[in-house]
Protein backbone atom coordinates (compact mmCIF):
# COMPACT_ATOMS: atom_id res chain seq x y z
CA UNK A 1 0.00 0.00 0.00
CA UNK A 2 1.16 3.69 -0.96
CA UNK A 3 0.41 5.15 2.17
CA UNK A 4 2.06 8.23 1.11
CA UNK A 5 -0.16 8.43 -1.21
CA UNK A 6 -2.73 9.32 1.28
CA UNK A 7 -0.61 11.42 3.58
CA UNK A 8 -0.01 13.92 0.16
CA UNK A 9 -4.01 13.56 -0.61
CA UNK A 10 -5.21 14.38 3.16
CA UNK A 11 -2.81 17.64 3.15
CA UNK A 12 -3.88 18.63 -0.17
CA UNK A 13 -7.53 17.93 0.64
CA UNK A 14 -7.11 20.19 3.98
CA UNK A 15 -5.86 23.38 1.40
CA UNK A 16 -4.59 23.82 -2.16
CA UNK A 17 -0.40 23.42 -1.50
CA UNK A 18 3.07 23.45 -3.34
CA UNK A 19 5.32 20.34 -3.08
CA UNK A 20 7.79 22.57 -1.48
CA UNK A 21 5.11 23.08 1.62
CA UNK A 22 3.96 19.74 1.47
CA UNK A 23 7.63 18.36 1.98
CA UNK A 24 7.80 20.83 4.99
CA UNK A 25 4.89 19.42 6.52
CA UNK A 26 7.20 16.25 7.34
CA UNK A 27 9.66 18.00 8.57
CA UNK A 28 8.05 20.48 11.12
CA UNK A 29 4.57 20.83 13.04
CA UNK A 30 2.61 17.97 14.71
CA UNK A 31 3.60 15.44 11.35
CA UNK A 32 7.44 14.63 12.29
CA UNK A 33 6.05 13.04 15.27
CA UNK A 34 4.24 10.22 13.54
CA UNK A 35 5.22 10.24 9.60
CA UNK A 36 8.04 11.08 7.42
CA UNK A 37 8.82 11.60 3.99
CA UNK A 38 12.10 12.72 2.35
CA UNK A 39 11.56 15.69 -0.73
CA UNK A 40 12.78 12.93 -3.16
CA UNK A 41 10.02 10.76 -2.33
CA UNK A 42 7.13 13.63 -3.00
CA UNK A 43 7.65 14.56 -6.05
CA UNK A 44 7.30 11.02 -7.52
CA UNK A 45 3.93 10.61 -5.55
CA UNK A 46 2.74 13.85 -6.94
CA UNK A 47 3.40 12.70 -10.12
CA UNK A 48 1.76 9.49 -9.41
CA UNK A 49 -1.03 11.35 -8.28
CA UNK A 50 -1.76 13.74 -11.30
CA UNK A 51 -1.30 10.25 -13.43
CA UNK A 52 -4.06 8.49 -11.27
CA UNK A 53 -6.27 11.75 -11.33
CA UNK A 54 -6.25 12.59 -8.00
CA UNK A 55 -4.91 15.74 -7.88
CA UNK A 56 -4.35 18.75 -10.12
CA UNK A 57 -2.98 21.53 -9.95
CA UNK A 58 -2.79 25.53 -11.25
CA UNK A 59 0.62 27.19 -12.29
CA UNK A 60 1.37 30.10 -9.91
CA UNK A 61 3.94 32.92 -11.14
CA UNK A 62 6.05 34.43 -8.56
CA UNK A 63 8.21 37.43 -9.48
CA UNK A 64 8.99 37.56 -12.82
CA UNK A 65 9.66 33.83 -14.56
CA UNK A 66 9.59 31.44 -11.20
CA UNK A 67 6.66 28.86 -11.35
CA UNK A 68 5.48 26.89 -8.67
CA UNK A 69 2.22 24.43 -8.84
CA UNK A 70 -0.38 24.71 -6.75
CA UNK A 71 -1.83 21.34 -6.12
CA UNK A 72 -5.69 21.11 -5.25
CA UNK A 73 -7.68 17.45 -4.90
CA UNK A 74 -9.81 16.38 -7.27
CA UNK A 75 -13.57 15.09 -6.47
CA UNK A 76 -11.60 11.19 -7.56
CA UNK A 77 -9.13 11.71 -5.14
CA UNK A 78 -11.10 12.93 -1.93
CA UNK A 79 -13.21 10.08 -2.52
CA UNK A 80 -10.49 7.89 -2.16
CA UNK A 81 -8.90 9.62 0.59
CA UNK A 82 -12.20 9.51 2.46
CA UNK A 83 -12.29 5.50 1.83
CA UNK A 84 -9.03 5.06 3.14
CA UNK A 85 -9.62 7.19 6.38
CA UNK A 86 -12.59 4.45 6.75
CA UNK A 87 -10.34 0.94 6.59
CA UNK A 88 -9.45 -0.70 9.76
CA UNK A 89 -5.90 -1.45 9.44
CA UNK A 90 -4.26 -4.24 10.67
CA UNK A 91 -1.59 -3.68 13.19
CA UNK A 92 1.26 -2.20 11.56
CA UNK A 93 4.80 -3.73 11.86
CA UNK A 94 6.89 -2.36 14.98
CA UNK A 95 9.04 0.56 14.18
CA UNK A 96 12.87 -0.18 14.37
CA UNK A 97 14.42 1.30 17.12
CA UNK A 98 17.74 1.31 17.37
CA UNK A 99 18.37 1.48 21.37
CA UNK A 100 16.26 -1.80 21.75
CA UNK A 101 18.31 -3.64 19.26
CA UNK A 102 20.89 -2.86 21.69
CA UNK A 103 18.77 -3.68 24.75
CA UNK A 104 18.78 -7.14 23.41
CA UNK A 105 22.09 -7.53 23.01
CA UNK A 106 23.09 -5.73 26.00
CA UNK A 107 24.50 -9.03 27.79
CA UNK A 108 27.17 -7.86 25.81
CA UNK A 109 28.24 -4.60 27.19
CA UNK A 110 29.88 -3.83 30.65
CA UNK A 111 26.98 -2.70 33.14
CA UNK A 112 28.69 0.57 33.24
CA UNK A 113 28.30 0.87 29.63
CA UNK A 114 24.76 0.31 29.70
CA UNK A 115 23.94 2.23 32.54
CA UNK A 116 25.58 4.96 30.40
CA UNK A 117 23.54 4.09 26.98
CA UNK A 118 20.29 3.85 29.48
CA UNK A 119 21.02 7.48 30.74
CA UNK A 120 21.49 9.36 27.46
CA UNK A 121 18.46 8.25 26.19
CA UNK A 122 16.23 9.30 29.86
CA UNK A 123 17.93 12.41 28.50
CA UNK A 124 17.03 12.78 25.34
CA UNK A 125 13.25 11.30 25.68
CA UNK A 126 13.03 13.80 28.72
CA UNK A 127 14.48 16.45 26.52
CA UNK A 128 11.49 15.15 23.85
CA UNK A 129 9.03 15.16 25.83
CA UNK A 130 9.73 18.43 27.22
CA UNK A 131 10.05 19.61 23.96
CA UNK A 132 6.41 18.50 22.93
CA UNK A 133 4.27 19.27 26.66
CA UNK A 134 5.63 23.08 25.62
CA UNK A 135 4.31 22.52 21.94
CA UNK A 136 1.05 21.00 23.30
CA UNK A 137 0.70 23.99 26.06
CA UNK A 138 1.38 26.75 22.87
CA UNK A 139 -0.61 25.21 20.73
CA UNK A 140 -3.56 24.00 22.71
CA UNK A 141 -5.80 26.15 25.97
CA UNK A 142 -8.07 23.15 25.54
CA UNK A 143 -8.79 20.14 23.68
CA UNK A 144 -10.13 21.35 20.34
CA UNK A 145 -13.51 20.23 19.10
CA UNK A 146 -13.90 16.89 17.01
CA UNK A 147 -14.08 17.32 13.68
CA UNK A 148 -11.79 20.58 12.95
CA UNK A 149 -8.34 20.04 11.93
CA UNK A 150 -7.01 21.21 15.28
CA UNK A 151 -8.47 18.28 17.24
CA UNK A 152 -6.37 15.70 14.95
CA UNK A 153 -3.12 17.76 15.65
CA UNK A 154 -3.79 17.71 19.00
CA UNK A 155 -4.70 14.19 19.67
CA UNK A 156 -1.51 13.25 17.61
CA UNK A 157 0.31 15.47 19.86
CA UNK A 158 -1.19 14.48 23.01
CA UNK A 159 -0.05 10.64 21.93
CA UNK A 160 3.41 11.56 21.28
CA UNK A 161 3.73 12.79 25.04
CA UNK A 162 2.21 9.43 25.71
CA UNK A 163 4.30 8.08 23.69
CA UNK A 164 7.55 9.85 25.69
CA UNK A 165 6.40 8.76 29.05
CA UNK A 166 6.30 4.90 28.15
CA UNK A 167 9.72 4.80 27.21
CA UNK A 168 11.23 7.44 29.67
CA UNK A 169 8.93 4.41 32.15
CA UNK A 170 10.84 1.61 30.55
CA UNK A 171 14.20 3.43 30.72
CA UNK A 172 13.85 3.90 34.12
CA UNK A 173 12.57 0.70 34.88
CA UNK A 174 15.65 -0.54 33.25
CA UNK A 175 17.83 1.45 35.06
CA UNK A 176 16.83 0.07 38.18
CA UNK A 177 17.25 -3.60 37.00
CA UNK A 178 21.20 -2.49 36.33
CA UNK A 179 21.58 -0.36 39.37
CA UNK A 180 20.61 -3.75 41.47
CA UNK A 181 23.50 -6.32 39.84
CA UNK A 182 25.69 -8.08 42.27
Amino acid sequence: MRTLKYALLGLIDREPITGYDISKEFEKRIMANFWHAKHSQVYPELKRLLDEELISFELIIQGEKMEKKLYTITPKGHAEFVDWLLQDEPLGVTPKDVFRLRTFFSDFMSASDFERHLHSQLGKHNFKKDYLETSLDKSFKAIPKYGTKEFGDYAVLLGAIMREDSYIAWLKVCLEAVSQRE
